[in-house]
């Protein structure tokens, strides 16, 4: 998985395009998917989500997804669980604190959103805290939903 998880920051110019594609096709499926209702909708979609995020990004299925936004490299994977850049004890090598065998996290994900459009000025957003209530629920529902939401507000 560790292997596959950098790949997936190596790549993240083009996984990005794969995921604004796959969250164009919610959006534009969602009135119709919506009448099987959220929880069921969550729930299919959690089958698909959880072992192709799992394979590419070791996800951790917070719920609340920022691979678009930290170079296609899950933060969650940070032994801290630090969402907003490195802790203080990034190795001169780039290997982290608490597993010195493993590259930071956040090493990979400035790496990542380098290769990504508008990656660099993404990366430097502040995330909000992990909501717990949140794991295990579909990230690519609730981003289509936003979506959603702010194109109705526009």
């Amino acid at each position: 998985m560790y292997r596959v998880r950098l790949w997936s920051a190596r790549n993240s110019r083009w996984l990005v395009h794969v995921y604004d594609a796959l969250e164009k096709t919610l959006i534009a499926l969602y009135p119709l998917l919506s009448r099987m209702g959220h929880e069921r909708l969550d729930r299919v979609l959690m089958l698909l989500e959880k072992p192709v995020k799992g394979l590419l990004f070791d996800s951790q299925s917070c719920g609340q997804c920022t691979l678009t936004s930290t170079g296609m490299s899950c933060p969650m994977n940070c032994p801290k669980t630090l969402r907003n850049g490195p802790c203080g004890g990034v190795r001169a090598d780039g290997g982290c604190e608490v597993k010195p065998e493993m590259l930071c996290v956040w090493v990979s994900a400035w790496e990542g959103s380098r290769h990504m459009r508008e990656g660099e000025q993404a990366i430097q957003i502040i995330q909000s805290p992990v909501d717990n209530r949140l794991r295990g629920s579909s990230s690519w529902l609730r981003a289509a939903k936003q979506r959603l939401s702010k194109n109705d507000a526009v």
